[in-house]
């Protein structure tokens, strides 16, 4: 797949580029630019706003982005995005890919709600390395066939590639790991919500402690002490997501950890991180990660 063969606005049925791709580009949008995708993403999108502004809903949660706001929205749940109401253009960079499972820890303070982070604002005097890192991904990309990633090629009409191969795919997941970095260590964390739960936290607290524990709605819920009904809504209403898949998103986490440090097998990954059946491990792991687990682990993250 080439970069011109990518459409720009999404209609309701087109996809998202797939998942096991990296793909960069920069644009500069006017009023009436927009994509929809009420099915979501197979891939993450992280947008850095130069100028102007724009809107991005996932779900029912929505973030506006300005200049310096680097706002991301996972796979999987319905999206849309579009130059906001009343700004002049939208000028931004962005990219589709994989994001690598260490990733989410550094969003998770940013979260608007269910794959939604928005990591605003990002200081000024770190705009100039953003943008650089960026740029570095999209010149990589834009590698002449057989050559180094980086080398000097001609410019292309449309400010979007397709990181092909394995260096170049590298190479750009570690500019991008570069930017979630610095706006990380840059942004302004937000203030707990006024609403949050101590019970809700509790509950997190104990899927992120032993993900791979037997733990169902009803352990949670007697945990902190409430009914499995009340436990499941309230648990949803704060955080956005069922408390089951909480529970397996912290599980896959933990699978990927546990495939990039150990030398255990497939099967014990499965059992470590609490999935019963190794195939359907392997099944929700390359829905979630693009690859199957064995692949992962010997070099083909996506």
């Amino acid at each position: 797949m080439h970069a011109e063969d990518l459409r720009v606005t999404a209609a309701a049925a087109d996809p998202s580029p797939p998942p096991g791709l990296v793909v960069t580009g920069r644009y500069d949008q006017p009023p009436g630019y927009g994509v929809n995708r009420p099915r979501g993403s197979d891939s993450w999108l992280f947008t850095f706003t130069l100028d102007g502004c724009g809107l991005l809903r996932q779900g029912a949660a929505r973030a506006r982005a300005g200049a310096g706001d680097l706002v991301v929205l996972a796979p999987g749940t319905g999206h849309r995005y579009t130059v906001a109401p009343g700004a002049e253009c939208w000028r931004f960079w962005w990219t589709h890919c994989q994001a690598r499972p260490s990733w989410t820890t550094w969003l998770a303070p940013y979260a608007v709600s269910d794959g939604l982070y928005a990591m605003t604002p990002v200081p000024g005097a770190l705009h100039g390395r953003i943008e650089a890192a960026f740029g570095r991904m999209l010149a990589d990309a834009r590698g002449p066939a057989g050559g180094t990633p980086g080398q000097d090629a001609p410019r292309e009409p449309d400010p979007v590639a397709v990181a092909h191969g394995s260096l170049a795919h590298e190479l750009a997941l570690c500019a991008l790991e570069e930017v979630v970095l610095l706006a990380a260590g840059g942004a302004r964390t937000p203030p707990p919500a006024t609403d949050t739960d101590a019970r809700v936290r509790r509950a997190e607290e104990l899927i992120a402690a032993d993900p791979g524990a037997p733990h169902t709605v009803r352990s949670l819920a007697e945990s902190v002490a409430l009914s499995p009904s009340r436990f499941a809504h309230l648990f949803t209403l704060r955080t956005g997501r069922p408390p089951m898949r909480a529970l397996r998103e912290a599980r896959l986490r933990h699978a990927a950890r546990l495939l990039e440090a150990t030398g255990l097998t497939v099967e014990r990954v499965a059992a470590a991180s609490g999935f019963g059946s190794p195939f359907h491990f392997s099944r929700v792991f390359r829905e979630r990660y693009g690859v199957p687990p064995g692949a992962y682990r010997t070099g083909g993250r996506r």
